[in-house]
């Protein structure tokens, strides 16, 4: 019997739970924000938890801008390979995008290495990617943790599980910090491409190709020119050196997404106040051959899918109709694709339409209409 689309694999089905997760969080942003009123002039946040990153005061019209993030189960994918020197690209690239979502330049990252022993062969790995990371961010990693805890971790091979986690900071005058306020219907949507799935979804990806259908990473597709593992192990793109270059030339830049969990929807993060708008797609790049094969893998819907991934969009740069071009052109200096892929709109409803693939979303998530 044919599977139907709508029957197909899943993030919940693969074991993550968005709905609860979302209702935790809120319970977490309740919690540590009634911990901003202990805090009284320098180091007070000056944003409500919810953007890629928040800000904090240093005094003098500057502010410290800071996020942290882990790259998740792609490890998994890692220690499958027994190749770790590549991933620490993907940890200082989710926290420095984060940290461009708020006008930022990103200048400085720590990690912490969670093992269950100390392999120096491990380590030095890691840190090789870390390093290459930072190169490519502009950063330095100015000191980090690593912890040994057996009891804690599980691998495929004993000695080899580990997690991953960085922070990064950067610096923003207070009076450019960009949250999306000045977003206003006509400003253009420009997308700029991935490498492939970068550090979301993993989960799913992994439950559709290995579990469900017996590939190994080992598994060569034509289409990747390279086997699965290796294609599932493309570092995330560090987008730090296109967008600081906009930002230093004042173009018009009315918002910042960095495109990972929640797809597209990350868009709905910017703050239009008191603009009530939503965001029509109306173009997008061909999908990488990574996500068509998960997507007829394992059946899943469109929705899905752009809940889940980038689909080929690893950021989006909003930004007035006059700039759009010269955005454009240096990306294209950095060796980067870029292209126009929407528009802000007047919308009370404030949906993210992706008219391509007939599909419209509020919150966290997309419905086929």
């Amino acid at each position: 019997m044919q599977k139907h689309p709508e029957d197909g694999a899943s993030y919940l089905g693969a074991g993550v739970d968005v709905e609860r997760e979302e209702q935790v969080l809120s319970r977490v942003i309740e919690t540590v924000s009634e911990t901003f009123a202990f805090v009284r002039g320098i180091g007070k946040p000056v944003l409500p938890i919810g953007f890629f990153a928040n800000v904090i005061d240093l005094g003098h019209g500057m502010g410290l801008a800071l996020s942290t993030d882990g790259v998740g189960t792609k490890l998994m994918v890692a220690q499958m390979m027994q190749k770790f020197d590549t991933i620490g690209i993907d940890c200082v690239a989710m926290n420095v995008n984060d940290v461009l979502c708020v006008g930022a330049r990103p200048i400085a990252f720590l990690d912490y290495i969670a093992v269950q022993q100390a392999n120096p062969d491990l380590i030095d790995q890691l840190m090789q990617g870390l390093k290459e990371g930072a190169r490519r961010a502009g950063v330095a990693i100015c000191g980090g943790e690593i912890a040994q805890m057996r009891e804690m971790l599980a691998s495929e091979r004993e000695g080899w599980g580990c997690d991953l986690v960085g922070m990064c900071v950067g610096h923003v005058p207070l009076d450019k910090v960009i949250v999306g306020r000045s977003v206003t219907p006509g400003d253009v949507i420009i997308g700029i491409r991935s490498s492939g799935i970068h550090s979301n979804g993993l989960t799913l990806a992994r439950q559709v190709l290995f579990t469900q259908n017996r590939y190994t990473v080992d598994t060569k597709f034509e289409e990747f020119g390279r086997t699965l593992g290796e294609e599932l192990l493309e570092p995330t793109v560090i987008y730090v050196p296109e967008v600081v270059e906009a930002l230093e030339r004042s173009l018009a830049i009315t918002g910042l997404a960095h495109i990972t969990s929640d797809g597209l929807l990350n868009l709905l993060r910017l703050d239009a106040k008191p603009h009530a708008v939503g965001y029509e797609i109306d173009r997008l790049p061909p999908i990488p051959p990574i996500f068509s094969l998960i997507q007829k893998s394992g059946g899943v819907p469109d929705h899905e899918m752009f809940q889940v991934f980038n689909m080929g969009i690893g950021f989006c740069v909003v930004v007035a109709e006059a700039d759009a071009e010269p955005f454009q052109q240096i990306v294209k200096h950095h060796g980067r694709e870029a292209l126009q892929i929407g528009r802000v709109v007047s919308d009370p409803e404030q949906k993210v339409v992706i008219r391509p693939h007939g599909l419209v979303g509020q919150g966290n998530r997309f419905v086929k209409v």
